[in-house]
């Protein structure tokens, strides 16, 4: 059984193509192209709708002949097309889908409408027929959530963010201090060298089982006065620059905070960012645990682009172990977004017995589970 999928759910074109081995648990993927946008949306901080499907627009056809170029196999010979349905911009989904269904028209083959978050969340998995029992963490630029996962398509929501997603005040945080865009690798690099615990930042919500970064993003926008650098604007874009008096102690500056506004802007920048990257690692940590101890499950797996961050796998992972799960997590190159770990999930629901109609609309809102 051999699956093409595609992923356009926001700002990266993917292709890949994914054969199951007959009569056997493993797969193999043959080919995963992926065409990065980073380039295009840097300078405006951000994703802009209109520029990321104009691109998949241009990507996809060229990754297709490329993905099955590299498998060195013919479309005719797809035994089934998947494409992500949502959730994602609206207008870039439009884009995987309606190819993945002409093609599926085309050659007389099954269509597969896939849930990005569902991809993400079978990633730690890839290559494995098995979906055990866990509670999978799933954590992007667009979607932080927990999830109670008891095998393939029977999933319960646990907790997910009431505001900013973590990628998110990532970026966010990042933009404040002038650092680039995606924010989650640059704030990570900074802290390296950084101490965090010389900032005192919220950890919020602990007592839910809910997530919320906005309060985080908040006070440290407050606080960069208070250290002596200041956002160039007032909506935190910009570079940073430092306040005209940051030489003079400010009245309602701590010793230590008015120690840092004499810092080297290296040293503050590492400790800032290492505060912030620590104060979202506990929280997310806190819940993870917590949810694995309240539902029994021996499995802990986490998914997603922040995912990728060193830091948070590595007190994840030390987390559980501590407290006598087991852990698993996704491979780097499967954590952002890419058609892979959809043509995977495809393979999983396919064998399964599911299948979609090429009628079936896209949903920017699709849920994972309620």
């Amino acid at each position: 059984m051999t699956i093409l999928a595609l992923e356009t759910s926001c700002d990266e074109t993917g292709v890949a193509i994914l054969r199951r081995r007959n009569g056997d648990s493993a797969s193999d993927l043959l080919a995963s192209e992926v065409a990065s946008q980073i380039a295009a949306h840097e300078k405006y901080g951000g994703i802009v709708p209109e520029i990321a499907s104009r691109n998949h627009l241009i990507d996809a056809p060229r990754l297709l002949d490329l993905a099955a170029s590299s498998a060195n196999i013919g479309l005719s010979e797809i035994d089934a097309f998947a494409a992500t349905s949502g959730p994602g911009l609206a207008s870039s989904l439009m884009i995987g889908a309606s190819i993945a269904k002409g093609l599926a028209i085309g050659f007389g083959k099954p269509y597969l409408a896939i849930n990005h978050l569902e991809g993400h969340l079978l990633s730690p998995f890839f290559g494995r027929e098995q979906i055990q029992r866990n509670i999978s963490l799933i954590v992007s630029g667009g979607h932080t959530m927990s999830i109670f996962v008891r095998g393939l398509s029977d999933y319960q929501l646990i907790g997910r963010t009431v505001d900013d997603a973590a990628g998110e005040a990532f970026d966010k945080v990042a933009k404040m201090l002038g650092l680039g865009y995606p924010g989650g690798p640059e704030i990570e690099k900074h802290a390296r060298n950084g101490d965090p615990n010389r900032f005192d930042l919220p950890r919020s919500m602990l007592d839910s089982e809910n997530f919320s970064f906005s309060g985080l993003k908040t006070a440290v926008r407050y606080l960069l006065p208070k250290i002596g650098v200041i956002p160039s604007r007032a909506d935190g874009a910009g570079p940073r620059s430092r306040s005209l008096d940051y030489l003079e102690p400010k009245s309602d500056q701590s010793p230590s905070e008015r120690s840092f506004a004499f810092a080297q802007d290296g040293k503050l920048l590492a400790d800032l960012c290492a505060s912030f990257q620590q104060a979202v690692i506990d929280v997310l940590v806190r819940k993870t645990i917590a949810a694995a101890q309240k539902y029994g499950v021996n499995l802990v797996t986490v998914s997603g682009g922040v995912s990728c961050n060193q830091e948070l796998r590595r007190q994840l992972g030390e987390a559980c172990v501590h407290g006598g799960f087991d852990f698993k997590n996704a491979e780097p190159w499967l954590c952002t977004d890419n058609a892979a770990m959809i043509a995977f999930a495809a393979s999983l629901r396919l064998r399964a017995g599911f299948q979609s109609r090429v009628t079936e609309e896209i949903d920017p809102n699709l849920a994972l589970a309620r």
